[in-house]
Parts: structure tokens; sequence; C-alpha cells
């Protein structure tokens, strides 16, 4: 049985399944196996990690812990209740029309993002207007029908993790930005910030930066001064804003003190940098890498609450759900019917009614003919039952968003 436990009830002869550290993006430390010496106890403590979880049939058992499904009970009640939050943003353009805009913002966007990280690589002059322009393109779009980008968020491919990363960054939160009511200048800095939060890597050596195994610690210590290179970069940048700097500096502060580069704890970090390091946890853990299968949309925002309160900001957490909804564009949902669908609008109105694409009837086990549904519609009878794993039933929903 899958159970999970405080650090305090490890003990040598237990086995991990799971070190539940994925809010620190770049680790990619072995996380299964059974624990042979205090040392390994101790190294976990280290990482800030207060809870793990243990197959209690491949090793030692403990009273002190819960199992994996109570804690999801507990997640998905908690899920819920932030879904009945305020409603957020109400698209005015429909999604077909939006999307032709959005391809074409984040394709230039990926090439301006890796573009600009190039010439700071080879110390060239930095024109930072183009990123200030797309930042605003970014922002108009997401008002218009924030479902277009969110769609193509969803399809990624692994091999450009890093330009795709920024992209999506500055997306949530310019969405996360729009429902918490920042001012145009504000959310223009966050959004720039997002778009450049990662431009440090271009010091972090290409062995460790494109590594497909899993780093050393000395390694790991090496991809961790990527954020301090951000913020210094970006510091000495001319047309760039002290917000902006902030938001790059801080996307992996965390609030016990247990982030980098600075270990800043509590409200020694800004509100930026608490609403980016919740962005980007998220869309790091729901992304397919070479070394870390993406979790569900679903499974990554049961997640940040259960990291809420000692590495993320649980006011924050709750806002950021509301902001992408119960079911986030791109989940995979099972219909009362027993049939699949892809969500790919959000209602704004009743988180429980979103648009998906049906494609799948898990009665007949069969594809069935493509159909658009939305939930809201008056006459509609399906309903959403829950949010399920893609590779259940080995579908790819990319092929369903665009």
């Amino acid at each position: 049985m899958i159970k999970r436990v405080p650090i305090s009830a490890l003990k040598v002869g237990m086995y991990i399944t799971d070190l539940n550290n994925d809010w620190i993006p770049h680790n990619t430390q072995r996380k299964r196996g059974v624990i042979k010496k205090e040392e390994t106890i101790e190294k976990i403590r280290r990482m800030g990690v207060e809870f793990v979880y243990i197959d209690a049939s491949k090793g030692l058992d403990t009273q002190d812990s819960e199992t994996a499904a109570e804690v999801d009970r507990r997640n998905e009640s908690a899920l819920q209740k932030a879904g009945e939050l305020t409603p957020g943003l109400r698209p005015y353009v429909p999604l077909a029309e939006e999307m032709v805009i959005a391809q074409q913002i984040h394709s230039q966007a990926q090439g301006l993002v890796g573009e600009f990280m190039n010439h700071a690589k080879v110390g060239g002059a930095i024109d930072v207007a183009p990123i200030h322009q797309l930042a605003d393109e970014l922002q108009h779009s997401v008002l218009r029908n924030a479902n277009a980008l969110s769609c193509l968020g969803r399809i990624r491919e692994k091999d450009n993790y890093l330009l795709e990363h920024s992209v999506n960054l500055s997306v949530l939160m310019s969405l996360f930005g729009n429902y918490r009511g920042l001012s145009s200048d504000v959310l223009h800095q966050t959004i720039v910030g997002a778009l450049l939060h990662d431009l440090g890597k271009i010091l972090t050596p290409d062995e460790i930066l494109h590594k497909p195994g899993r780093l050393t610690a000395e390694e790991f210590e090496v991809m961790k001064l990527h954020a301090r290179h951000s913020r210094d970069i970006l510091a000495t940048t001319e047309g760039i804003g002290e917000l902006t700097v902030i938001t790059a500096a801080q996307h992996h502060e965390r609030l016990d003190g247990t982030g980098y580069p600075e270990g800043l704890k509590g409200d020694e970090i800004s509100e930026y940098g608490r609403m980016v390091a919740i962005s980007d946890v998220y869309d790091a853990i729901t992304a397919d890498r070479v070394y870390h299968k993406g979790m569900t949309p679903t499974q990554g925002l049961k997640k940040l609450l259960e990291w809420s309160g000692t590495h993320l900001d649980p006011s924050l957490v709750k806002q950021f759900i509301r902001c992408l909804g119960l079911y986030p564009v791109g989940s995979l949902v099972l219909l009362e019917s027993g049939r699949l669908g892809v969500v790919v609008e959000a209602n704004e109105s009743d988180q429980r009614l979103p648009t998906v694409r049906i494609m799948y009837h898990t009665k007949f086990r069969m594809p069935i003919t493509l159909e658009t549904l939305d939930l809201a519609k008056p006459g509609t009878q399906d309903r959403i039952l829950r949010a399920v794993d893609p590779e259940t039933y080995k579908i790819d929903v990319r092929k369903f968003l665009a």
C-alpha cells in the first residue's frame, strides 16, 4: 500500500516511491528505492521535503501515515473548494478566431525569446523593444480569449522545453495577473519577467543544462545558479523594469526558505515572486521532459494544494486554480455517458461545465466521431464525472487542441 509519511517518521528500511519534491523543477535525483542509511534521510530533510510516499509492501511500515487515497480525497475536496471562488476572465472573441492569432504569437514568442538568449550569450547588444511588444500582444490575446494560448500551451515537445516553458509561463502569469487585477504596467513587467526568467541558463554549461540523466549534487548546485544569473543580467539591461528583475529572480524561492538563489522566507518573497513560483511549478510538473513524465493538469493542481503553506502561498494557489478552472484546458475528462473529451474552453460562470472535444467511448473502447460539446448549453445532459489520465486510454490530447 502506498502511504504518505512525514519526514520525522522516515526510517532506514522503508521503500520510497516518491520524494514528493517536484516543486524543485530541476531536481532529477532518484526518487525510488529502499532507504539504506540515515544519511539519506538527512539529505532528504535538507532539501526541504516534509512528506514522502512509501510502499509499505516493499519495506517497513509506520502508523504515522495516511494512505495515498486519503491524501487524494483531501486534495480533491480542497480543489473543489478553490473552484468556488469568483469568476475570472470572460472571452469575447470565439476560440477558432483567436486561435489563428494565438498561433502566430506563440510561434513568434519562442523565436524572440531564443533570439534574446542567443544575443545575451555572445554579449551582443540587446534590444528589449520586441520583447515588450510581445508581452503586450500576449496580454491582448489573453484578454480576447485566454483559451487559445492555453490550448497551445498544452501542445508541446519535450525537446523544446526551455523556450516553450518560458512562453507558457508568461501566459500563465498573464492569466493570473489579470485575475488578481494587477495594473497594466505591473502586469506587463511580470509578463516580461516570465518570458525571460530562464535567461540565466545561457551561463549554465551545456553538459549540465541538457544532461539526459540525473544531475549530481554538484551539478544541481550549478543549475540552481541560473536564477541569480537571470537577475544579474536583467538588472544591467537597459529598458528592463524593477518588477521584471524581481519576477525572474524569485521564481524558485519558497515560503519556508528552501528555495533559491537567496533562500528567502515568507514575506521576504514579493507578491510577484510568489505568483511566478506557483505558475512555474505548475507548468514544470505538467510538462513531459527528458527525465520527467508530466502530470495531468488536475494532478498538477492537487500537488500545488499539497505543497501550499510550506513551499507555496496557499491563498495565491487557490486564486491560481480559479484562473485555470477545476478542469484546465488540456484536461481529459470522463463524462457520465462514458465518453471522453478534452477540455478546450473553460466556462467562467461554472467551472464544472467547460467546452470539451469528444473523441472516444469508454464503454465500447473505441474512437467515435469528433464532436465539440458545450456542457453549459441549455439541453445538454452530459456532465463530467472526473478528470482521467490520458495514458490509461493511450490518447494524445495534443491532437485535439489545435
